[in-house]
């Protein structure tokens, strides 16, 4: 079993900035793709973002490219969401969830296995 869990929400403005991370405990952390989906009121969960095993690829919904980035430290089990330029469009509660066998699907929720459960961001205008 993997249980991750996520920090780094807040309130900011428009235009500001905030990090979220997410703590791996359990399983090897070091063999899953990880990614960062969010999920607005009345709205389905999004992808945001995707980071291969060992970083050497990255995914970005076309909403955050430019804005986002997402990072991972293997040997401290943490993936990273550095987000910028912050719209109020990106209040959202932020989800982080592991892939134990990727199959091309990085974008769809139903490829990962495990889900923390996740971290209020809300931008104001």
């Amino acid at each position: 079993q993997v249980q991750l869990v996520e920090s780094g929400g807040g309130l900011v403005q428009a235009g500001g900035s905030l990090r979220l991370s997410c703590a791996a405990s359990g399983g090897t952390f070091s063999d899953y793709g990880m990614g960062w989906f969010r999920q607005a009121p009345g709205k389905e969960r999004d992808f945001v973002s995707r980071i291969s095993w060992h970083s050497s690829v990255t995914y970005y919904a076309d909403s955050v490219k430019g804005r986002f980035t997402i990072s991972r430290d293997n040997a401290k089990k943490m993936v990273y969401l550095q987000m910028n330029s912050l719209k109020p469009e990106d209040t959202a509660v932020y989800y982080c969830a592991a892939d134990i066998n990727y199959s091309g699907s990085y974008s769809y929720t139903a490829e990962y296995d495990y889900w923390g459960q996740g971290t209020q961001v809300t931008v104001s205008p």
